[in-house]
């Protein structure tokens, strides 16, 4: 008979990765294996462990949280503690392939700078958002007006730390601006993929893209 309370374990003698959060999984997808992958804002490095037990990546983190930092930790992981912006100064152009940045561009002061270091730094980008163009957004500021909370961000916005809300369509003509491409795009409404290309900033909660520099732009 099986011990339910037993834990199974892989071949490698780990119990097994449990399943990522949609907007995880869907960003793991992206990432090819073998590659070298840096996670800003990693959190309790549940991407990151995953990645690196299931996609075989050389992966490393920065994480502000001393919460966050020590569960990292207990996870083996190579995490260090500081702010994304200095962090990212520290590595070399081109030393990763794949720098990510999971539901954390809400609360960035200046994610021009933040998302041209992550460029500099990685072959690509990938980034997850929660989007305030989701039509449940615009329903409750027109009905209510009050700020609403993203479906995939239940935050009040005077709670620390604050957000900056923005939609689909505002990141893509962001990205245009500062002269990003978008090479990829998947979108999420309430963890369930959906092909919702002409309607998709009004019916996605959440938002996953894979950046990469536009070469015809001077000084990327």
């Amino acid at each position: 008979m099986i011990d339910s309370a037993r834990v199974a374990q892989d071949a490698d003698g780990h119990a097994p990765t449990r399943p990522l959060r949609p907007d995880l999984q869907v960003i793991a997808d992206l990432i090819p294996p073998g590659a070298k992958v840096l996670d800003l804002g990693c959190g309790n490095g549940e991407l990151l462990e995953y990645l690196v037990r299931e996609r075989r990546v050389r992966g490393r983190g920065i994480e502000l949280s001393e919460e966050g930092l020590l569960a990292c930790v207990r996870r083996g992981l190579s995490v260090r503690q500081g702010h994304l912006e200095e962090g990212l100064a520290d590595y070399p152009s081109q030393s990763m392939d794949v720098v990510v940045l999971s539901q954390t561009l809400p609360y960035l002061d200046n994610p021009e700078m933040v998302l041209l270091e992550m460029l500099r730094v990685g072959k690509s980008a990938i980034v997850s958002f929660s989007n305030w163009g989701h039509w449940r957004c615009r329903l409750e500021l027109l009905l209510t007006g009050r700020i609403p909370q993203a479906a995939d961000l239940p935050q009040p916005w005077y709670t620390a730390p604050r957000w900056q809300a923005f939609t689909v369509t505002d990141f893509a003509e962001f990205c245009r601006r500062i002269g990003i491409l978008i090479r990829d795009e998947v979108y999420l409404a309430y963890g369930r993929r959906v092909r919702v290309w002409r309607l998709k900033n009004l019916l996605s909660t959440t938002a996953v893209f894979r950046l990469e520099r536009d070469q015809r732009e001077p000084g990327l």
